[in-house]
């Protein structure tokens, strides 16, 4: 039988990648109308896989009737025959007994109806269950164990493919993949594996993740097709599948609802017919490159009656998919190449280098944790940096406290930093999203049973991306040929082992200090730097990191701020992707003092001359200089310009103290919209030419923005509305994914105080519905 299975799951492999296969509808529905008894439930009422034993006939016949309509393939009756479900009717020791019959008899079925010239298929049913892990309902092990006898009685009994599907939480797709995988490893077969997610009304899963989180979450874990099912009709779909086109590299499937339930005399019904179903997939096929097509909730053998007639067999429409490498929290993907800035990781949630982050997790202060991962998101971080070592610690305990609370607390990734491969599996199953492992090196050696080769096995089983340490047996690299030397052996094993791509590796070339004056020190920040440079070079596709604060260790906060965002900037011209550091003290070259920023360039090159050590003199520009001082001395600096000149530093600086008294002083003397326009976008227009040549970095635009955002407000009620109604209808929106809408909120305030009437639909709004109310309110 594992042969005839293995040439069958060969054959579907083959048909997803090269035509349209059309699979059945509705399963629950059908069998309800053949009344079965409460003694075919076995007194389990609502138990459909009880079915699968006493009644074989009903669900047999379920089946015949799609193939009778020309379907290639119909799931198994196995919906519920996982662990949550069927441990709420005390029988979850019966998961793969219920499977592997369920299964049998959808092959009976399929093979009856099978010609060599016309194969048919049976796709093994792994539904969702009732718990959701990562609300912690329960356990990822119980749950993952339970799903894998669930696919070994769904592979003994004959499944040509597993379809994990109507899934609602991104950490329990993971442990049904998981416990898939380690079924047909045991059964030594290898069946495509496809993913349904349920995206609700809201335009996200249950809880709320987005569709281009589930990609990225999903995707690395080695699935065939990805894609929608349940929930919604086709047209609520529409604009996920368009997501999925665009950035997925595998295949798409969909199987939608027959339209949204509508509340009827009789009780609820699905009003889409048979045509709009298969009008609407004909569509996605065309546009948007299905491999595999179906109904759900609501749909007959009618409906699929008419999908066979629309898209059976055509071939499969090419698609040329952008993909992004990416890491994701629950809610959001991060691509790691930002657009016009470095990708920062947070480095305050680490026992190791924040006492305030290690004392509150010393004392089980967890809530404090959380905030001080929170004040990062605020401080303009993009992934947080998550380390729990403590010596006597619990790690694994630890990790799951708060990598659990971070889950849902946290819309940003987490990099899950430590040295023990224990605790980062800890992690890995608390976190429905894509986390990067921190991290792997050949400090032990490259064999299986070594850290090395631990860590980057988790990374391939759960889909994670691995930050690479140029470490070798001989210790770190100092030199930029030895460091990119490790950094192509690091590449070329875990892609050539593991499957892991390179634009999935963020390597860290390392440096030590610049702070001791020791001579085999001096060069790090150069080589560093041009290891970063080579390594891009040479793998154009392979990321880069630094963790940034080791370039400064020993120096004062004040030299260290000044050096750490001076070393930062030449990294990132050098082509530096990413750093782990805290973004808030980060400074943009243009707000560094020309003596101290010349002074540090000085170290971090090494330009030493006779009588001038740059080392030094930096010592010398920061001796009794606190962060304190630095803050007093600038305030000062403000207070000595003029009016307009001082609001714009205002906004270019992001300098919120004393605005408030400087727009007073200012309307005293001229009307508030000729402030904002004249004065303060000038502001604005700095900063966007600053951010444009790189000169600064995200984090301090959007302090800027919220300096501007503060300073409208404020003159806002001091505005008079234009009353000339003829300038037009503006509809503004923030695109979907993107949650930034401080510009928009500008633009909003500014239009609609100079005359027009302004629709603004707030964030992350689909194509859908910007032209919906483009068309409803006529915007011009």
């Amino acid at each position: 039988m594992k042969d005839s299975q293995q040439r069958r799951a060969d054959a579907l492999r083959e048909a997803f990648a090269t035509r349209v296969v059309v699979a059945d509808g509705a399963m629950g529905t059908m069998l309800q109308a053949q009344d079965p008894t409460m003694e075919d439930f076995q007194n389990l009422e609502g138990c459909n896989e009880v079915l699968n034993l006493t009644r074989p006939d009903i669900v047999r016949g379920v089946h015949e009737a799609y193939f009778a309509v020309g379907v290639d393939c119909v799931e198994t009756n196995t919906f519920g025959a996982n662990f949550s479900a069927l441990n709420e009717y005390e029988i979850a020791g019966r998961i793969f007994e219920l499977s592997e019959a369920g299964a049998r008899v959808a092959r009976e079925a399929a093979d009856a109806c099978a010609t060599p010239e016309r194969p048919r298929w049976v796709l093994g049913s792994i539904g969702p269950g009732t718990k959701l892990p990562t609300l912690g309902h329960l356990p990822f092990d119980v749950l993952r164990d339970g799903f894998e006898r669930n696919a070994a009685g769904l592979v003994a009994g004959g499944a040509d493919a597993l379809l994990v599907e109507t899934s609602q939480d991104l950490l329990q797709v993971k442990a049904a993949l998981l416990g898939a995988r380690q079924a047909m490893a045991d059964a030594g077969v290898d069946l495509p594996l496809i993913v349904q997610v349920a995206m609700e009304t809201t335009g996200t899963m249950l809880l709320g993740s987005e569709i281009g989180a589930a990609l990225t979450a999903l995707e690395p874990m080695g699935v065939d097709l990805i894609g929608l099912n349940c929930s919604t009709g086709p047209a609520e779909m529409s604009e996920h599948l368009r997501y999925l086109a665009r950035h997925a590299r595998i295949g798409l499937s969909c199987m939608p609802n027959a339209g949204l339930p509508v509340l009827g005399k009789d009780g609820a019904y699905f009003p889409l017919g048979p045509d709009g179903l298969a009008r609407a997939q004909e569509g996605f096929v065309r546009e948007y490159g299905l491999s595999l097509v179906g109904g759900c909730c609501g749909t007959t053998p009618e409906h699929l009656r008419a999908v066979v007639e629309r898209v059976r067999g055509r071939e499969v429409t090419p698609r040329s998919p952008r993909p992004e490498a990416s890491a994701a929290s629950l809610y959001q993907a991060v691509p790691f190449r930002q657009d016009t800035s470095y990708l920062a990781i947070g480095e305050r949630t680490n026992a190791n280098g924040s006492k305030k982050f290690r004392e509150s997790m010393l004392a089980g202060d967890w809530q404090a944790c959380v905030e001080i991962a929170r004040d990062q998101i605020r401080e303009g971080a993009h992934l947080l940096d998550l380390c729990v070592d403590y010596v006597g610690r619990d790690g694994v305990a630890d990790m799951k406290e708060i990598a659990g609370r971070l889950a849902t607390a946290s819309t940003l990734p987490i990099v899950l930093d430590s040295t023990e491969p224990d605790v980062l599996r800890a992690g890995l199953e608390m976190l429905g999203g894509r986390a990067v492992l921190n991290s792997v090196n050949y400090e032990d050696g490259d064999g299986p049973d070594t850290r090395f080769g631990r860590v980057a096995g988790l990374a391939r089983e759960h889909g994670a991306a691995l930050i690479a340490l140029t470490i070798d047996e001989e210790g770190q690299a100092r030199t930029a040929a030895k460091k990119v030397e490790i950094a192509e052996r690091l590449i070329g094993q875990l892609g050539r082992e593991y499957g892991i791509r390179e634009q999935d590796v963020l390597v860290d070339c390392l440096a030590f200090t610049l702070g001791t004056g020791q001579e085999e020190s001096r060069r790090d920040g150069i080589e560093t730097i041009e290891a970063i440079r080579e390594l891009n070079r040479r793998h154009p596709a392979v990321q880069t990191t630094q963790g940034l604060s080791n370039i400064s260790f020993g120096l004062s906060p004040a030299a260290r701020q000044v050096l750490n965002s001076v070393f930062l900037h030449e990294c990132v011209e050098a082509g530096l992707d990413s750093a782990i550091v805290h973004a808030a003290k980060i400074l943009p070259m243009a707000r560094i003092p020309d003596e101290q920023r010349e002074a540090a360039l000085d170290l971090v090159y090494d330009r030493r001359r006779d009588g001038y050590d740059p080392l030094q003199r930096l010592l010398e520009l920061f001796e009794g200089v606190s962060a304190a001082s630095v803050r007093a001395s600038k305030a000062e600096e403000l207070a000595a310009l003029p009016l307009d000149e001082r609001l714009r530093r205002r906004i270019v600086d992001g300098e919120r103290g004393g605005l408030e008294a400087d727009l007073d002083e200012a309307l005293a003397l001229r009307p508030a919209l000729e402030i904002v326009n004249d004065t303060l976008l000038s502001g604005m227009k700095v900063v966007g030419e600053l951010f444009g040549s790189g000169q600064m970095q995200l984090p301090f635009v959007l302090q800027s923005a919220e300096v501007m955002k503060t300073a409208v407000a404020y003159l806002e009620p001091h505005m008079e509305r234009s009353q000339d109604a003829g300038k037009g209808t503006i509809v503004l929106a923030t695109v979907k994914g993107d949650v930034h809408d401080i510009g928009k909120n500008l633009v909003d305030i500014i239009l609609s105080n100079n005359g027009y009437n302004v629709v603004n639909l707030g964030i992350k709004q689909p194509v859908s519905a910007i032209l919906d109310a483009a068309q409803e309110h006529r915007a011009d």
